[in-house]
């Protein structure tokens, strides 16, 4: 899957640091208590909402155009950038089994080069996964 661009709105918040909202989810707002970690959080909070979309089998909405929303006073718009491959893996690498097969003669080759069926299997899914269009 390709990276998503989701604006966010920066809020100064009175305590200091910022608040964090996204127009296209309005359900996912967070917060830092600066810059850099008020994005971390936007980034982290972004993805628990696509993917909470994504597992209820919900569309993911299409990023709003920047300048198309409204920036209020002491606010300001930035773009958060988001890969939910990277995400995924960071946040669920639970291991889960899979029954598979293979040509005898492929089985007997790998087994005596010593190969890794798993990791091999993984690798493989992985780049068909990030080429995909």
């Amino acid at each position: 899957m390709k990276k998503l661009f989701y604006p966010a709105l920066f809020h100064k918040a009175e305590e200091g640091g910022f608040w964090v909202s996204f127009p296209d989810l309005p359900e996912c707002l967070t917060d830092g208590d600066d810059m850099e970690q008020a994005y971390e959080m936007a980034v982290d909070a972004l993805g628990l909402a696509l993917t909470s979309k994504e597992g209820e089998r919900e569309p993911l909405p299409s990023p709003s155009a920047p300048d198309t929303i409204s920036v209020e006073p002491d606010s300001f718009l930035v773009i958060v950038e988001f890969d939910m491959a990277a995400y995924k893996k960071r946040t669920n690498s639970k291991a889960v089994k899979k029954t598979l097969s293979i040509p005898e003669w492929l089985n007997e080759e790998a087994t005596s080069m010593g190969v890794n069926f798993s990791q091999v299997l993984q690798e493989a899914l992985i780049e068909k996964i990030q080429s995909r269009p």
